[in-house]
């Protein structure tokens, strides 16, 4: 006959035999959010070795700053896969189904100092796609790896009209939802096609090249401008001299003709087709006058300094 106290005893024991048993088992569920272990640094590629290769430039761990490698699509497919249906993505005609990897993932995985970088995606028409940190951290996006389970070679054509080839990368969000809004200026969805290359850059660094004078920053319109042409002018407009981005009109182009004329500025923002037929930056037709000012405003303050 056991004892009260040997029965004490044996139930401890059961308990904690048992407690050890989960704890093991949690540590190795298939199912764990914890990212399997993966020396990315080694998978790198000093060279593109398919066009498939997604090339990767900017602050890269344990490289010198302004490195470019190459990462293949074998490689994104061993790190941990996120799977979601779209509805509201513009790209697809109905929903999609899309897998892939999460941007902060590849900050994580990728960048010295994940805290401080932001993502710009740069597409074969020289298109930029720039995903600030809380872009990241409030939206998710993701670079697509699938889409309806199939390859790039099964992926559904451009659905702007041209019935172009939307690879061999994308980034899409697992349900967009707008979280600001300047004026009539919403939050947008980057949804780049066409993507080729991801730059990791420290993002007060890219955008100190683009922001008002200290003299203006406190200015509303101008402070409401700058957010506004950070997220829309800023995808197509360099502020180099010689444009490496897909408008070959510079930032200081746009710095000198809003502040020569911010009425005419202002109309081909909103309708640039009216002025030329063959333009081809899109329409703003939802801006309005207000909105158009303030934009007019942030451009022309960046004159009286010479910037960008």
């Amino acid at each position: 006959m056991l004892s009260k106290r040997d029965v004490i005893f044996l139930l401890s024991l059961l308990f904690f035999s048992v407690a050890g048993f989960m704890v093991l088992r949690k540590k190795s569920s298939p199912h764990s959010n914890a990212a399997p272990p993966l020396d990315l640094a080694s998978a790198l590629l000093s060279t593109r070795s398919s066009p498939s290769d997604l090339e990767l430039s900017g602050d890269l761990a344990n490289l010198p700053p302004g490195s470019t490698r190459f990462i293949t699509r074998e490689t994104l497919l061993t790190l941990p896969q996120i799977t979601t249906t779209v509805t509201n993505d513009g790209n697809f005609r109905g929903s999609a189904r899309i897998s892939g990897v999460y941007l902060q993932d590849l900050v994580n995985r990728l960048t010295q100092n994940p805290s401080a970088e932001m993502v710009t995606a740069v597409c074969d028409d020289l298109y930029q796609a720039h995903y600030p940190r809380d872009s990241i951290s409030t939206h998710h996006p993701i670079l697509v790896l699938r889409i309806n389970d199939q390859p790039p070679t099964g992926w559904p054509k451009s659905s702007d009209g041209s019935g172009s080839f939307m690879g061999p990368y994308l980034i899409s969000y697992p349900n967009f939802v707008p979280s600001f809004q300047a004026l009539q200026h919403e939050d947008e969805a980057q949804i780049p096609w066409g993507v080729l290359r991801l730059e990791f850059r420290n993002e007060e660094n890219v955008f100190s090249r683009i922001a008002p004078p200290a003299a203006s920053a406190s200015n509303p319109n101008v402070r409401a401008g700058f957010l506004i042409a950070k997220q829309n002018c800023f995808r197509c407009h360099d502020t180099t001299e010689k444009s490496q981005m897909k408008s070959g009109v510079p930032w200081q182009t746009l710095v000198a003709w809003a502040t020569a004329s911010p009425a005419g500025f202002a109309s081909y923002v909103r309708d640039p087709q009216s002025a030329n037929p063959k333009a081809q930056m899109p329409a703003n037709p939802k801006y309005d006058a207000a909105t158009l000012e303030t934009l007019a405003a942030y451009f022309s303050s960046l004159s009286s300094q010479g910037k960008p």
